[in-house]
């Protein structure tokens, strides 16, 4: 994980609801969620993570409001997660803020021209080469290839990841790909320096130039290594959420929920409190 982070166990943020729901009170939130793993259960492949109506409920409930902005910052492309999440009144970022669609404005991180080439390459030879293995998925996400072995054989993880590496070395010598790991996934993206940290700096910078005496108070929610980026871009001016077991690892979040059940309770306290106090 980035920028050597403090291994420490985090206290779960329903438990200091108060002290939380005073830090918030009269600010405008801007809410920032990854998909997988925060809003829905990790899935054994990515088509089978359905958005479960009661926090799409909700969810849809906060980006109505006049004093909230939702966003959702995932690794998925940003066909895939719109399609996902199917809700008009946010902003979507997609492939870890390459992709970045809202009301009225859209989004793409320059990538070199030939990286599609260089892409379509590196995809066939990982199929070639993994596919002798039982249980790997690679999924072409337009704009970076993401090998999912969440289903393949425990025995066989680690000779996977050795494949993929090996596969993808030269490549990388070369300066002509970047990756990324995730939960049992492992991505080959473009060389460029965008990252869900990245993108949730420039949306709150966007914010506030539409609006300068917005007082826009963000708070970012994700379950994965790719969270890190977001978690460290708004140590000091936001609040950071992991979702999981953080207990152990380098986490730079300042609370952790559970699971994705305990995300819908905070949202729904989120709604709530807003809602009594406005």
């Amino acid at each position: 994980m980035p920028r050597g982070g403090k291994r420490y166990t985090l206290d779960n943020l329903l438990t200091k609801w108060n002290y939380v729901q005073k830090k918030i009170q009269n600010k405008d939130l801007y809410i920032f969620l990854d998909y997988d793993g925060t809003l829905t259960p990790i899935a054994e492949t990515p088509e089978k993570a359905v958005f479960p109506s009661k926090t799409k409920a909700i969810v849809e409930k906060l980006s109505m409001l006049p004093w909230c902005r939702v966003a959702i910052i995932s690794g998925r492309s940003l066909k895939d997660v719109k399609a996902k999440v199917g809700l008009d009144r946010i902003i979507y970022s997609g492939n870890h803020g390459l992709e970045l669609e809202g009301n009225k404005f859209s989004h793409m991180a320059a990538i070199p021209g030939s990286f599609k080439a260089v892409l379509d390459e590196v995809r066939v030879m990982l199929e070639n080469r993994l596919s002798s293995f039982k249980g790997v998925l690679i999924e072409d996400k337009g704009l970076s290839l993401a090998v999912h072995y969440r289903m393949a054989d425990k025995k066989d993880i680690m000779t996977i990841r050795t494949v993929f590496h090996e596969s993808i070395a030269a490549y990388l010598v070369k300066n002509k790909i970047k990756i990324k790991q995730g939960k049992m996934v492992l991505e080959v993206r473009p060389v460029s320096e965008m990252d869900k940290g990245k993108v949730v700096l420039w949306l709150l910078a966007r914010e506030r130039f539409i609006d300068e005496s917005a007082r826009v108070f963000p708070i970012y929610i994700g379950d994965d290594a790719t969270d890190e980026d977001a978690f460290f871009a708004l140590r000091d001016i936001g609040l950071t959420v992991f979702v999981g077991d953080a207990s152990h690892g380098f986490i730079h979040a300042q609370y952790m929920l559970k699971n994705t059940a305990e995300v819908m309770k905070f949202l729904t306290l989120l709604l709530e409190t807003h809602r009594e106090s406005r």
